[in-house]
């Protein structure tokens, strides 16, 4: 009790020399979409590398439409190569499979493979970024808004933990087969080893997915879905002070639920309200400004499951999903390296209009349905 006290007031003392801030974090049953917690879920806030989720399902529905294919090569331009890391490592005119650069985006989360598959899949950025709003208009996104297919930071691109919710529901429903794309661990590219930052992969069982993102003006952030218990749930949390808190937090609610201590709250996520017209919150001056040194040490002090000589909750020994990448080699007038490939069948063929998330799963929000916001498909039972 006395160490308890001399904790408590250590933090106090050190969250006193910084602005106090609520994180978002979002819990949602993704079985009947209930929300289980929802803390400025509507609040605008920094994407960062969470912007991938809606580079991969942009490219998901021009598979589904035929425009692309998996084996389609993905070249790295000179103005892929010049992104800011995360990268791939992938020389200039280098290329690599469409289905190569989609592990890769997700896993590594690389900057210049979402500016390649960009240009691959819509000719150029911008008019790639333009599908990507296009589908967030369509999707219900009304807190969302995208500048480009990486999510470098940038103050016009914007989203919630509300919207990156459905956006996951979506990636989820209409594209299951791309689900272990999310789940993958590892990505080997020659004799590179291309790591997740998603921590759960690995130390929390029943993970299943699916992105982290990071820029100062964000903070680190995290979406996770779980299958544990038979109960199917994903959480989102926006903003933290590091990895370790980013993903600490991100299982805690996920373990809440699973304890029976986060019951739904009446509330479905699609009716979630977002805080449409206001500012996004910028974390740079604590996390990478002159703040940050005792903003990260006041949140440790706050929440230090995780560290060193403290419980954590990322404890299992969950074996990684590798996945096995190919350079096809450098590509000049469009004539890339061969590579003999099994035949592609695709396993779906509409897009997002006729493959919505719609059905019975949630059939009890009539304000989804005045909004024509789509709802979930029913899943099958697990076998």
């Amino acid at each position: 009790m006395f160490v308890r006290r001399i904790v408590l007031a250590v933090a106090f003392s050190l969250a006193a020399l910084v602005p106090a801030w609520a994180n978002p974090m979002l819990l949602v049953d993704r079985s009947n979409l209930a929300v289980l917690y929802a803390e400025d879920a509507g609040q605008p806030w920094h994407p960062a590398s969470l912007t991938k989720l809606m580079t991969a399902y942009v490219v998901f529905e021009e598979l589904g439409k035929g425009t692309v294919t998996l084996d389609t090569p993905v070249t790295i331009s000179k103005n892929a190569w010049n992104q800011a890391p995360s990268k791939s490592g992938l020389k200039v005119d280098s290329s690599i499979s469409l289905k190569d650069a989609l592990y890769i985006l997700v896993v590594k989360s690389a900057n210049d493979v979402a500016v390649a598959l960009a240009e691959t899949v819509a000719g150029n950025e911008a008019a790639f970024v333009a599908k990507m709003n296009d589908v967030a208009q369509r999707m219900g996104l009304s807190g969302t808004h995208f500048v480009n297919p990486h999510g470098l930071h940038n103050p016009a691109q914007v989203t919630t933990a509300r919207d990156l919710a459905v956006l996951s529901l979506y990636i989820e429903q209409t594209f299951p087969q791309f689900m272990p794309m999310f789940g993958t661990g590892v990505v080997r590219l020659g004799n590179a080893r291309l790591e997740s930052n998603n921590g759960l992969l690995e130390g929390f069982a029943g993970t299943t997915g699916m992105k982290t993102g990071y820029v100062c003006a964000s903070g680190l952030n995290i979406v996770a879905t779980v299958d544990r218990g038979g109960r199917k749930l994903l959480a989102v949390v926006l903003g933290g002070s590091s990895a370790r808190e980013r993903n600490e937090r991100a299982a805690e609610l996920v373990l809440e639920a699973l304890n029976g201590q986060r019951q739904p709250t009446g509330q479905n996520v699609l009716a979630l309200s977002n805080s449409v017209g206001a500012a996004p919150v910028d974390m740079r001056s604590r996390i990478c400004g002159k703040e940050s040194e005792a903003y990260v040490k006041a949140q440790q002090a706050l929440f230090p499951i995780g560290m060193e000589g403290q419980p954590s909750f990322l404890t299992d020994q969950v074996a990684v999903h590798e996945y096995t990448a190919v350079d096809l080699g450098r590509v000049r007038n469009n004539i890339a390296m061969p590579r003999p490939r099994p035949p592609h069948t695709p396993t779906f063929s509409t897009p997002l209009e006729s493959a919505a998330l719609k059905g019975p799963v949630s059939p009890s929000v009539a304000a989804a349905a005045a909004l024509d916001i789509p709802m979930p498909r029913p899943r099958p039972a697990d076998l």
